[in-house]
């Protein structure tokens, strides 16, 4: 990129200053830390950065344009020019009821999306009746036991206007058929249902734990899904292949990257040995990161990201289609640096985590509320959180070009730096025989949670600071409202599964059941029998029990 005799002049003169101007200062003033690292001390930060630092860089391999090959600048020829990110704001709590007006309420607010939380025994495959999902019916997300809850949770939106996530990972798969039943029902064609199921249970057993099955059964659920989608949802992403929450247990950015991508490299893999072709499924397939606090890693962390995996798809697959090659992401603000204390610094924090995904070329955002350490969003931080998106998209300017860090000496040299590291797991991965050899061994638990370890420690001996909590400390208590689920809604919820099940037709129920068990039990496909089951109205909790008869509990 530059003439060798430049960069002559350039080394000479970083000399001088060194030798100079740098030195003098150094000894009157020093610095004032011995190291810099960037914020998971997973890259070394130097003092300055130049020329130097890109001499060997291609422009055309490396950087490039956006919307081709390598897809560092973005995956799009215009990216935010020509159409904004969507603002998808995490949303669900309580009984079906409360969750579809928290959505309306969003919607007239300004949010382009929807993204839909699922309380644990929803996550877990079990009812609201259940004996272990006492306390926890609607806490940490909306209960869905039938597909009355799934209908009351869009009612009054139209399904085929609305792109839908949906935070869901071991009963994935049945929380998709009541979607599609539920579109159905409104007659909507299945071409025209948009969004995202998570999906992803291999970060289950690496990073969250609300897995059912064993990782066989379970990544045949997983490719299952894919078939499906190719064939029926067109417009549906059957998999956000998720480094959020692994970055959440306490992962570097690069380990991030590894392993999410690593992830998704078995889930490609398990479908061209179940007989897809890669290019028939591959363009339907999204990510999600995390977005944490260090401005300039983050952003690198995404350009190398979008990078490698164009490259991976190109060189272990052959993918031809670019849609094939193109790493769709969604970014959420990072939960694991809200902190309870001067809750108001979280509202910074998230800005200026939501800037870095906006600069790093995220397709769709959700900015955390700033009550978050606390309990679920109340409406006025939910908005808040939303406004902080709007004023980042009409306020600031920073979707007017695109890519607009590029060329940074930092920026370029972190994207380099962090896709060169990533690689280097990936191939520790490899020598391990995959991700899925890896994770049942331990080894990526084990690397993320040393991270986490020693990150801890910095925090607890004061050698990182967090503003609130080890420094700049304040003992005035906050005075906040803070949204709440009683056990009069769980026993309403309880009272409504009971309802269901006295007035359904069990006979057809006890038939779309036994299809179910059918077809887990002699590998066909297992979408359309849960279709037909969630639309006679079987509960989760039943035709999630039928497929653990089949495939047992991990």
């Amino acid at each position: 990129m530059y003439d060798p005799a430049e960069l002559e002049r350039i080394r000479a003169a970083k000399d001088e200053w060194e030798d100079g101007a740098l030195e003098q200062w150094l000894e009157r003033y020093g610095e004032h830390r011995d190291e810099f690292e960037t914020d998971t001390g997973g890259i070394d930060v130097d003092r300055l950065y130049s020329p130097l630092d890109r001499a060997d860089t291609d422009y055309q391999s490396e950087v490039g344009f956006p919307g081709v090959p390598p897809y560092t600048r973005g995956i799009y020829p215009t990216m935010y020019r020509g159409r904004l990110w969507t603002m998808r704001q995490y949303a669900g709590f309580g009984t079906a009821a409360e969750t579809n007006e928290r959505f309306r309420y969003l919607i007239d607010q300004g949010q382009t999306g929807l993204s839909l939380a699922f309380d644990l025994p929803t996550q877990m495959g079990l009812d609201s009746d259940d004996a272990l999902a006492a306390g926890e019916v609607g806490r940490s997300g909306v209960a869905i036991d039938t597909i009355h809850d799934f209908e009351r949770v869009f009612k009054g939106i139209a399904l085929d206007e609305v792109s839908t996530s949906m935070t869901i990972n071991a009963p994935a798969s049945v929380l998709l058929a009541m979607y599609v039943a539920a579109g159905d029902r409104q007659g909507v064609d299945r071409d025209e249902l948009r969004g995202t199921i998570q999906n992803d249970v291999l970060k289950e057993y690496i990073a969250r734990n609300t897995y059912i099955y064993p990782p066989g059964p379970s990544m045949r659920i997983v490719t299952d899904t894919f078939a499906f989608c190719a064939d029926e949802l067109p417009a549906f992403n059957p998999i956000s292949i998720s480094g959020y929450h692994i970055r959440e247990a306490g992962a570097t950015a690069a380990q991030e990257i590894a392993f999410t991508l690593g992830n998704g490299i078995e889930y490609v893999e398990t479908a061209l040995d179940a007989g897809l072709d890669v290019d028939d499924f591959a363009p339907q397939l999204s990510f999600f990161f995390a977005a944490h606090n260090n401005l300039f890693e983050e952003v690198a962390k995404f350009r190398a990201a979008r990078r490698l995996w164009a490259r991976l798809m190109t060189e272990r697959f052959g993918a031809e289609d670019p849609k094939s090659r193109q790493l769709r992401f969604h970014t959420q603000t990072a939960g694991s640096t809200l902190t309870a204390q001067q809750v108001d610094n979280n509202v910074v924090r998230v800005a200026y985590q939501a800037l870095a995904a906006v600069l790093g070329g995220t397709q769709s955002l959700h900015t955390n509320s700033k009550d978050e350490a606390l309990a679920i969003p109340t409406e006025e931080t939910a908005r808040t959180a939303l406004r902080t998106q709007q004023i980042l998209a009409h306020e600031t300017g920073v979707g007017d070009t695109i890519d607009p860090l590029a060329g940074s000496y930092v920026v370029e040299s972190m994207t380099d730096d962090l896709e060169a590291e990533a690689r280097e797991l990936l191939d520790a991965v490899d020598d391990r025989d995959g991700m899925l050899a890896a994770v049942d061994a331990g080894w990526v638990q084990q690397r993320i949670q040393s991270v986490a370890f020693d990150r801890q420690r910095e925090i607890e001996t004061g050698d990182r600071v967090i503003v609130g909590v080890n420094e700049y400390e304040s003992s005035e208590k906050p005075e906040i409202d803070i949204q709440e689920v009683t056990e009069a809604e769980e026993r309403r919820q309880r009272e409504s599964l009971s309802s269901v099940r006295h007035n359904r037709d069990g006979e057809a129920v006890d038939a779309a059941l036994a299809s179910v068990h059918e077809a887990a039990t002699e590998g066909t496909n297992l979408l359309p029998p849960l279709v037909r089951a969630v639309k006679v109205e079987a509960s989760v909790g039943e035709i999630c029990d039928e497929l653990r008869d089949v495939f047992g509990e991990y």
